[in-house]
């Protein structure tokens, strides 16, 4: 990835596209801080501080985001709804995330609120992008965790938006059904402890939504694919990362 020298060169910067689409590739795809990246750049003898790497990820993350977003094909029709809270600053934020019924990203928001009008907004912008699900599954708890928690999922947050921008919809609240979510989470904690925290929403908001992107592109679910289809869907990944590299933009 990092040898191509086929792109013209972005103009104001030092170093080659190539070299900034693949620091921004690493970043993302492993768990790493700009301080590793800068180590691997190290290594094939580029010089970069990992404050240029920072930078690079946060201008060119959002175009590689865009472009999968605006590339990939039209997701399942069946919709996986949950929030995790997150703590930025000592104050709590719920972020929100949506995935279909294969697996993949839809969208996330990072708000301050979870209740039906934080609920509302984050799947009215769902249902403008993709349209109306046929299934939706919320994550369900019981009476007295709801009490609690002040957890109303089921009874609350979600019902009134799905009954008003999805009246057909099937939701579906089981504390089973959700676990693929749930799994979904997981890169988000993992990422969050890496980083020491989320410095603000919006930093988390501009990560979240370009590192799960990139994840759907570069994490297919191996253990449903042969061999030769897991490095064919490598191979594509590749090829699309080339692709969206020539089209950056300074």
């Amino acid at each position: 990835m990092i040898e191509s020298s086929d792109f013209p060169r972005l103009k104001g910067f030092r170093f080659p596209r190539s070299i900034i689409s693949y620091a921004v590739w690493a970043y993302h795809r492993f768990a790493l801080s700009t301080a590793d990246v800068e180590d691997l750049l190290a290594e094939r003898g580029i010089r970069v501080s990992r404050e240029t790497i920072r930078t690079w990820v946060n201008r060119f993350g959002r175009h590689f985001a865009r472009c999968i977003r605006r590339d990939r094909p039209k997701p399942n029709n069946k919709w996986h709804l949950d929030e995790m809270v997150i703590v930025i600053g000592g104050v709590k934020y719920w972020l929100w995330r949506a995935i279909d019924g294969d697996g993949d990203v839809l969208d996330i928001l990072v708000q301050p609120h979870r209740n039906t009008k934080a609920a509302k907004r984050f799947f009215s912008g769902l249902v403008t992008q993709f349209g109306e699900p046929r299934v939706v599954v919320t994550p369900s708890r019981d009476i007295a965790c709801a009490m609690h928690c002040r957890a109303m999922d089921k009874l609350r947050s979600y019902t009134k938006p799905i009954q008003s921008l999805a009246p057909d919809a099937d939701h579906r609240a089981h504390k089973g059904l959700n676990n693929r979510i749930e799994n979904s989470h997981r890169p988000t904690r993992k990422r969050e402890k890496i980083m020491g925290r989320f410095k603000s929403p919006r930093q988390a908001q501009r990560f979240l939504f370009a590192h799960d992107q990139i994840n759907t592109v570069f994490r297919p679910r191996r253990y449903t694919l042969s061999a030769a289809s897991y490095r064919r869907a490598r191979a594509d990944a590749f090829g699309l990362w080339h692709d969206y590299t020539r089209e950056m933009n300074a």
